[in-house]
């Protein structure tokens, strides 16, 4: 996040470079536009067109063009991703150090911000800003031009050309309203279904499959109707820009073919129209409309992306607390104990306060105490994820802070109540990359679940562990957490939701480690499991 202000100014710069190689490219048609000019007046008056050097000259000109829009495609693509993927690096490192889940929604809000929703920023970084510097430049160049050769072709654009900006303004206001709303229904529709996969084998063993398929046809058709919306917005400021430039080419060109043809005599410097600048002025006129266009087409790429950044400022204005530490590696801590005292932790409006602790190497500690008292948050601080509000915390004679968090979570074990997996192999979820101990699988009862698998330990998994059972997945977050043989293992509800022999497994698993002079702290309502702690800690509940 440091080199994001410095990844901005990167990127200002090459679209401001990008911006200026479109224009030139641009440009470059005016001088086209003289030779086609030249050439027909030269064929109209059986003059010598001198066709070898004009084609020439038209070829050389075309192939600059080419070469300008190509290096400020390239450089305004870079630009782009430059930026996008500092964005990228601000919102995942922001949320990767959050003690809290986001008030700006959930994990699919997250996600859909910073894949699909950042991506409707490249056309705007792309069209939008490029078009508006051609629209505040060539525009009047070729207004200059036009009045130089008649003043009543000039008088045509000038009446024509600033009515597109209102009408574009006008439409530009609807349009934003109805981006930022079909962006909402994104991030909900993704939000919904990150919900729905997490409980998709509650939701079918309860049978709500048909309520759950009706909720997202619900929520996919408020989302195609949002999208209607805007398309609708963009056929009808098309249709608008589209009519004002062709009766403005349309008034230019009966007036050329008039003054041509001897019918009209005003229009000029006192001069009689030439062929030669009468097809100028029709070469030129649908490039006086053309900067336009490009900006009411990216108009609509500006809606969007002011729906996006009204997004990134919400979700900037979110208040966070950071995880001590700052998540890079480090070599372990040697668990020598650890104190708590005074402790306190602010949570949904409410002060938590726990118990003072002292817990020594080889202990083993139950959390007990009803729901919502604070086990799972007790737990978190401990680990340094949740800052405390009040006491400290002793990891033997130093205190838990800013410089030692990382070193401490190095030392630990983690066993979650909600087992997470990445989309690797088994090896991998347990392992990150490092070889297993076959200790290790035989003492959390993994061992004879590789037996079982297709590919054994190289069988992947899903993110939700697929092909794995609710106690498959919970004995291998076993595995996971005493890969490093940790010096202390935090278990969060380890035995939820299992039936009696697999917590019994992860029980024994559990007590082995301790045998072997781990330390550890359970969050747990079993009473199996608080009779076979050293000590319990129960924690009341309080408004």
């Amino acid at each position: 996040m440091a080199d994001l202000p410095a990844a901005n100014a990167t990127s200002e710069r090459k679209t401001r470079l990008g911006g200026a190689l479109s224009l030139a490219a641009s440009l470059l048609w005016i001088a086209q536009a003289a030779i086609i000019a030249a050439v027909l007046s030269a064929l109209l008056t059986g003059q010598d067109s001198r066709g070898w050097v004009m084609a020439l000259a038209f070829l050389a000109l075309g192939l600059a063009r080419a070469v300008l829009n190509r290096l400020a495609l390239a450089t305004l693509a870079a630009a782009a991703e430059t930026r996008l993927q500092a964005l990228r690096h601000e919102i995942i490192g922001t949320e990767s150090a959050s003690a809290d889940a986001s008030a700006f929604g959930g994990a699919g809000a997250i996600a859909a911000l910073t894949s699909d929703k950042l991506e409707a920023l490249r056309p705007f970084l792309l069209r939008y800003q490029p078009a508006r510097l051609r629209v505040m430049i060539a525009p009047l160049v070729i207004l200059a031009i036009t009045a130089w050769v008649s003043w009543a072709a000039a008088v045509v654009l000038l009446a024509a050309g600033p009515l597109i900006p209102v009408f574009m303004a006008l439409v530009g206001w609807a349009a934003k309203e109805a981006s930022a709303r079909q962006m909402v229904e994104i991030g909900s529709l993704n939000d919904l279904l990150a919900d729905r996969l997490a409980a998709l084998s509650d939701l079918r063993l309860v049978g709500a499959g048909p309520q759950v398929i009706d909720g997202f046809a619900k929520a996919s058709e408020s989302l195609r109707q949002r999208t209607m919306a805007v398309l609708r917005i963009a056929f009808l400021s098309s249709t608008v820009l589209e009519l004002f430039s062709a009766l403005g080419v349309a008034m230019i060109a009966v007036w050329v073919g008039f003054a041509l043809l001897g019918e009209l005599s005003w229009g000029t410097w006192g001069t009689a129209l030439t062929p030669f600048r009468g097809i100028f002025l029709l070469l030129l006129a649908p490039d006086f409309f053309q900067p336009l266009r490009d900006l009411a087409a990216a108009w609509h790429d500006k809606s969007a992306a002011d729906a996006v950044m009204a997004e990134l400022a919400d979700w900037r204005s979110g208040d966070r607390r950071a995880v001590l530490g700052t998540g890079a590696s480090a070599d372990a801590l040697r668990f020598g104990g650890l104190s708590l005292t005074g402790l306190q932790a602010d949570q949904g409006g409410r002060t938590l306060r726990f118990p003072d602790l002292d817990l020594r190497p080889g202990d083993s500690l139950a959390l007990c105490g009803p729901s919502g008292a604070g086990k799972t948050t007790l737990l978190r601080l401990i680990a340094g994820l949740v800052p405390p509000s009040g006491g400290a915390i002793r990891l033997g004679r130093d205190l838990l802070t800013q410089d030692n968090a990382d070193a401490w979570r190095a030392c630990l074990g983690w066993m979650p109540q909600t087992p997470r997996f990445l989309g690797r192999s088994l090896r991998h979820n347990i392992g990150f990359g490092q070889a297993l101990d076959s200790a290790i699988l035989v003492q959390s009862r993994v061992a004879p679940i590789i037996e079982t698998l297709p590919a054994g330990d190289r069988t992947p998994l899903g993110e939700t562990g697929a092909g794995l059972s609710g106690g498959e997945a919970r004995r291998v977050m076993l595995a996971r957490a005493l890969h490093r043989r940790p010096g202390l293992l935090l278990a969060d509800e380890p035995t939820a939701d299992l039936d009696a022999e697999t917590a019994q497994d992860i029980i024994d698993g559990l007590l082995a480690y301790v045998a072997q002079g781990g330390t550890l702290i359970v969050a747990t309502h079993d009473p199996r499991l608080m009779a076979r702690m050293d000590r319990q800690m129960t924690l009341e509940a309080r408004p």
